[in-house]
């Protein structure tokens, strides 16, 4: 497996996890204290694109990863979560690292 699709996806999950950071900051402010609804709508389409880019990236990784349906589903479902891309995304790179270099997975403690 090439560097790259795992570079990929590592950016990917580090952008949607923190935009959905900034998503339910927006979601906050415009539910708890009435302002900036048109930064909540800007920001949550900004999310929206950049997640179904991250589907793409994490689709690709896991279909090269050889995953099982239930862990894809689970890195897919991730950048829906707040703070769980961020710890998805580091054992993802754990178990994968080796496949880059040519060895065979990590599996994964769950």
């Amino acid at each position: 497996m090439k560097s790259s699709v795992l570079t990929r996806y590592r950016v990917m999950a580090y952008v949607t996890a923190v935009m959905l950071l900034v998503l339910c900051t927006c979601m906050v402010f415009k539910y708890g204290f009435d302002m900036g609804e048109d930064v909540t709508f800007a920001v949550s389409q900004a999310h929206g694109v950049l997640y179904i880019i991250y589907l793409v990236f994490a689709f690709d990784l896991g279909s090269k990863a050889k995953w099982p349906f239930g862990k894809l589903l689970w890195v897919l479902l991730s950048g829906t979560i707040p703070f769980a891309a961020f710890f998805v995304e580091r054992k993802i790179v754990a178990e994968v690292k080796p496949l880059v270099s040519g060895g065979q997975p990590v599996p994964a403690k769950v």
